[in-house]
C-alpha cells in the first residue's frame, strides 16, 4: 500500500478515527492492529520476517534481563547478545546480501551457483535495526526489557515508520505508543498541515525532478550530453522525496498525538560532510554512531590500534587515525545497508573517506585558515563551506542513482566531457510530452525556491509551522485547502512514484 495512493489516505483516516473512538486502555491495540494490517497488505507472507525479529529480540532482551538478576556471568550476558544479534541481522544478512555474495562468486569463479530467490520484505532494513538497538540498549542497561510482547511488536512494527524510518529508539518512542493520547484539535491540525506540505514536495518536486532524472538515466546513449543535469534533478529529486516522506510519516505520527524523531533537517545547508549526515537520515547516523561507531572506538583491538598509531604517526595525528578508520567503518555500513550492490559500496566508501580525510586534515586546516586570516565564522566563508559541501554531496549522487559501479563512473566521465543542454527540452514531460519542458522546469524551479526559503527561514530559528497554526482556524484551512489544490494543479502528470528510500 503505497503512502501515496487515496488508500492509504482512507487507511490512516479509518485508524485515526478508531483510535480516539477506542477506549484509552486499547488504543495501542489498535496501531498494532493497523500496523499489521498495513503490513500485510504488501505481501502477507512476509509476516514471518517481522515477526521473527520480534520475538527474537524480545525473548533474548528477556533472557539478558533474567539472567542478569541471577547475577550471571559478563561473559553469558554478552554470548547471549551476540546470538540475539547474529539472528536477527543474520535475517537480514541472508534476504538481503546472499545473492549478492552469490553472483560475485559466479564472476570471480567461474561458477553457476544460484542464489536465494526471494522478494525483499517490507521495511527489513528499518525494522532490524530497530529491535536491534532495542536488544544492545537492555544490554547496555539504557532501558527495561518489555515483558509485553504484544506492547514490543507495536514499537518494532508502528505502522507509519515502518517503511522509511525514522529508526526510533524504545525509550523516546514505546511510551508515547502505549500512552492512551486524548484527542487534540492541534495535534490533528499539525500532523494534517505536515502530511500535505510533505506530499506537495513529493508529488510536485520530487516527481515533476524525477521524470527528467529518470529519462537521462534511463537512456544514457540518447541525453548523454545533460548527464550532468541527470544528476541535479535527481540530486532535488530525493531532497524532496526524503524530506517530504519524512513530513508525511510524523505528520502521520501527530495524528495519534506521536512525536516522532526528527529524520531531515535541512541537509542541503551543511557546511561540511560530517554536519550533513547529522542532517540526513539522523536516525541513521545515531544508530551508526551509538551501535557501531562508539563500540568499535572503545573495542580492545581499536585501543591497541590507537597506540601503535601513536607510536607511528605521532600523538596528534595518531590520535585521529583511528577515528578515521571508525569513520570508514561506519559508512561502508552505511553503504551496504542501502542495498547490496558494489555502487552502494563505492558510495559508503566515498562519504567515509571524505570524512577520513577532513578528520586527518583538521589541523592543517586551521594552520590554513589561520595564515590566510579566516577565523571562520565570516558570512561569506559560511557560504562557501555550504556549496562545497553541496557539491561534494551531489557529487556522491552519481552511484547512488546509477544501475551499477560501471554506470556510475560512465556518468561521472559524460558529465565532465560532454554538455549539450538543448537535450532537455527532448525529454518528454509527463502526459503533455515535449511541449511542456518549460512549464515542468518552471514548476521545478518554484517549487525549489519555495523549498529553500522556508528552510532558510527554519535554519534562522523562524517556527514557520507554529505560526501557521496560531493563526485562525479559517485561516489556517484556506491554506491546507491551497496547498491541495497546488498539488492537483502542478502535481507530476507522469506515472505516479512511490517514496524512494521504502525500497531499502
Amino acid at each position: 500500500m503505497s503512502l501515496v495512493s487515496n488508500t492509504f489516505v482512507l487507511f490512516v483516516l479509518a485508524a485515526v478515527i478508531l483510535y480516539y473512538l477506542a477506549p484509552q486502555k486499547i488504543r495501542w491495540v489498535i496501531l498494532l492492529v493497523f500496523s499489521y494490517l498495513y503490513y500485510l497488505s504488501g505481501n502477507a507472507k512476509y509476516v514471518v520476517f517481522i515477526l521473527f525479529s520480534t520475538v527474537v529480540t524480545y525473548g533474548f532482551a528477556l533472557a539478558i534481563e533474567r539472567m542478569r538478576q541471577k547475577e550471571a556471568p559478563a561473559k553469558t550476558l554478552r554470548n547471549i547478545l551476540t546470538l540475539g544479534i547474529v539472528l536477527n541481522l543474520g535475517m537480514l544478512g541472508v534476504v538481503k546480501y546472499v545473492g549478492f555474495f552469490v553472483e560475485n562468486i559466479n564472476l570471480l569463479f567461474h561458477m553457476d551457483l544460484k542464489g536465494l530467490e526471494i522478494l525483499f520484505p517490507l521495511g527489513i532494513s528499518f525494522f532490524t535495526f530497530q529491535s536491534t538497538g532495542y536488544l544492545l540498549d537492555v544490554y547496555w542497561k539504557k532501558t527495561e526489557a518489555e515483558h509485553n510482547i504484544f506492547k514490543y511488536a507495536l514499537f518494532v512494527s508502528f505502522f507509519p515508520q515502518l517503511l522509511q524510518g525514522p529508526i526510533g529508539k524504545y525509550e523516546r518512542l514505546a511510551p508515547q505508543l502505549y500512552e492512551p493520547h486524548a484527542f487534540e484539535l492541534h495535534n490533528l491540525s499539525f500532523g494534517i498541515q505536515r502530511i500535505i506540505w510533505g506530499f506537495a514536495k513529493k508529488m510536485i518536486i520530487a516527481d515533476w525532478a524525477g521524470v527528467f532524472a529518470d529519462a537521462i538515466w534511463g537512456d544514457l546513449d540518447k541525453y548523454n550530453g545533460v548527464a550532468l543535469f541527470g544528476l541535479i534533478f535527481y540530486g532535488i529529486q530525493l531532497y524532496a522525496d526524503f524530506s517530504g516522506a519524512m513530513d508525511v510519516v510524523i505528520g502521520i505520527g501527530n495524528l495519534f498525538g506521536i512525536r516522532m524523531d526528527e529524520n531531515f533537517q535541512r541537509p542541503y545547508l551543511a557546511t561540511s560532510m560530517a554536519d550533513f549526515w547529522k542532517r540526513w537520515h539522523i536516525t541513521l547516523g545515531e544508530w551508526m554512531m551509538n551501535y557501531v561507531f562508539y563500540p568499535v572506538s572503545l573495542s580492545r583491538w581499536m585501543m591497541k590500534f590507537a597506540k601503535w598509531s601513536k607510536k607511528k604517526f605521532g600523538r596528534k595525528t595518531g590520535r585521529v587515525v583511528p577515528i578515521a578508520l571508525a569513520d570508514l567503518i561506519v559508512f561502508f555500513l552505511v553503504g551496504i545497508w542501502h542495498g547490496a550492490s558494489w555502487k552502494y559500496v563505492m558510495y559508503g566508501l566515498l562519504n567515509g573517506g571524505i570524512i577520513a580525510f577532513s578528520e586527518l586534515m583538521g589541523g592543517n586546516y586551521r594552520k590554513w585558515r589561520t595564515a590566510l586570516h579566516i577565523k571562520g565564522d565570516e558570512a561569506w566563508y559560511h557560504i562557501f563551506s555550504i556549496v562545497r559541501t553541496f557539491i561534494l554531496v551531489n557529487l556522491r549522487w552519481f552511484f547512488d542513482r546509477s544501475d551499477t559501479l560501471t554506470q556510475g563512473f560512465y556518468m561521472i566521465r559524460q558529465a565532465f566531457t560532454h554538455f549539450a543542454p538543448s537535450q532537455i527540452l527532448e525529454i518528454p514531460a509527463g502526459s503533455g510530452g515535449t511541449a511542456f519542458v518549460p512549464w515542468a522546469l518552471l514548476i521545478i524551479a518554484v517549487g525549489c525556491a519555495v523549498m529553500v526559503t522556508v528552510g532558510i527561514f527554519q535554519e534562522k530559528g523562524y517556527h514557520i509551522r507554529e505560526s501557521l497554526m496560531k493563526l485562525p482556524l479559517p485561516v489556517t484551512v484556506c491554506i491546507y485547502l491551497l496547498l491541495l489544490i497546488m498539488i492537483g494543479m502542478f502535481g507530476s502528470t507522469a506515472a505516479p512514484r512511490g517514496f524512494i528510500y521504502a525500497q531499502f
